[in-house]
């Protein structure tokens, strides 16, 4: 039994150190850049590293954050795991995004981990998702209004892409995790406050 979880959670503990790298505070130390934990909206992410650091910083610190998502899942698909400890894997990376062990467990939102590990998870669930993302923000030109729609929708869409109800739920507890991360963002918004990108 234990030679049998050994695998799957040696690769969850590899997944959270994964996600815990948190690109923006060390690529702004690394650029001389302030840390984006005081900056703007104090969150560690390529939105609030655009607001001062610019855009190629910013797309930097998006891409590595996808990536932080789609690595450890492929690995967990390549190594022939279940969907559920696929899915694990991807909550693996998110949490440490959220709660990164290297600095002070004091992390960003995870919705660009989180949208790597459902494009690895699922590239139609993940396609799903982003184009929810994209079409709010569209419309809105609100980041967080749109991370939130499409938190909201990506559980729903997975009922019908995704069989393996374990995995369905661990979608759900990521989205629920996201909405929740995005709480001061639900009170800009509902207060007419928060500003458009």
């Amino acid at each position: 039994m234990l030679e049998t979880l050994a695998l799957p959670i040696t690769l969850l503990v590899a997944a959270y150190l994964i996600g815990s790298l948190n690109s923006a505070i060390v690529l702004c130390k690394l650029g001389g850049l302030p840390d984006p934990r005081t900056q703007g909206s104090g969150n560690p992410g390529a939105t609030n590293v655009l607001r001062f650091g610019g855009k190629k910083l910013a797309a930097t610190v998006l891409i590595i954050d996808v990536f932080k998502g789609v690595i450890p899942v492929l690995v967990a698909h390549l190594l022939g795991l279940t969907m559920v400890w696929v899915a694990a894997t991807a909550f693996a990376a998110f949490l440490g995004h959220l709660f990164p062990v290297f600095f002070q467990f004091k992390g960003g939102k995870g919705v660009a981990t989180a949208l790597g590990g459902f494009l690895a998870l699922s590239p139609l669930l993940a396609s799903a998702g982003l184009a929810t993302w994209l079409l709010v923000f569209a419309i809105s030109r609100l980041s967080s209004l749109s991370a939130l729609t499409a938190a909201a929708l990506t559980p729903l869409y997975s009922l019908w892409l995704i069989e393996s109800a374990g995995a369905r739920w661990l979608i759900l507890l990521i989205a629920l995790m996201l909405i929740a991360r995005h709480h001061s963002n639900i009170r800009r918004l509902l207060s007419r406050e928060e500003e458009k990108s």
